[in-house]
């Protein structure tokens, strides 16, 4: 028998490439959104906010598992404390959590907010499965086109990311959420470390243009976790498959 599945976050980038994945595979899913839908494909959709406490329980009732991908600026943590309590109370057999790298080093409220996420789900009771993923090559592409309409573009030094395909990450999930409870398990990142201004100038080479690059050293604590590479991960890590420039090409040649 399959296991029914509710998905958090079913309709954003990386819920986009899961959820097919997981109907294709034969699971009964379930999508927790803000905002109503009709069933579409075989996916139910039910009306909820996580961060407001409201639609929780009726959304995780009946589920075997969770796959929490939603996220935002801010808040993540108290979002997910309000659905590790839905979900102690109705059952749930098993949690996975896509979480960031650099969530316990990363001095910054995004990353602390996502530490907290993974602390609620670690301390529930409930099995569960965590992955941090870097940042998706789809979000490196959304900074880059911002700063590519300036004349002149800022490249804070020892900014370094890792950009993962999210289509990687998602494969990632789908296995780990159909196979059994596992805690913490390897980071996933993308094949190379790139500074802020080769991304930003092969972003600019790939549209034709050229821009002026401004060195500019970013102060304070953030700027030193960002040189000494805590948001990177090496050691143990997985690896997608799917490069920037790979990805960079895809979605240029869309438009």
């Amino acid at each position: 028998m399959t296991s029914s599945i509710l998905v958090t976050g079913g309709t954003g980038t990386l819920g986009g490439h899961v959820v097919p994945l997981l109907r294709d595979a034969g699971h009964p899913v379930r999508v927790l959104s803000r905002h109503g839908r009709e069933p579409d494909g075989g996916v139910e959709y039910v009306t909820g906010d996580l961060l407001k406490d409201e639609g929780i329980e009726a959304a995780v009732e009946g589920a075997e598992i969770v796959l929490h991908l939603a996220g935002g600026p801010k808040g993540d943590d108290e979002a997910t404390s309000n659905l590790v309590r839905a979900a102690s109370r109705t059952g749930v057999k098993h949690m996975v959590y896509i979480s960031v790298i650099g969530a316990d080093t990363m001095p910054l409220g995004y990353f602390r907010a996502k530490l907290g996420a993974e602390r609620a789900i670690a301390d529930s009771g409930i099995p569960w499965t965590t992955l941090r993923a870097a940042q998706f090559h789809d979000l490196v592409l959304t900074v880059v086109e911002k700063m590519g309409k300036m004349p002149v573009v800022p490249c804070p030094g020892g900014l370094r990311f890792q950009p993962v395909d999210s289509r990687d990450v998602a494969a990632r999930l789908v296995e780990l959420t159909l196979g059994e409870p596992s805690g913490p398990v390897p980071d996933l990142a993308g094949p190379t470390v790139y500074g802020m201004a080769e991304l930003a100038r092969g972003y600019l080479r790939a549209r034709g243009r050229s821009r002026l690059m401004l060195p500019m050293r970013m102060p304070g604590k953030v700027g030193r976790a960002y040189r000494d590479g805590k948001n990177l991960s090496f050691d143990g890590a997985t690896v997608g498959k799917r490069t920037w420039e790979d990805f960079l090409t895809e979605q240029l040649g869309r438009h």
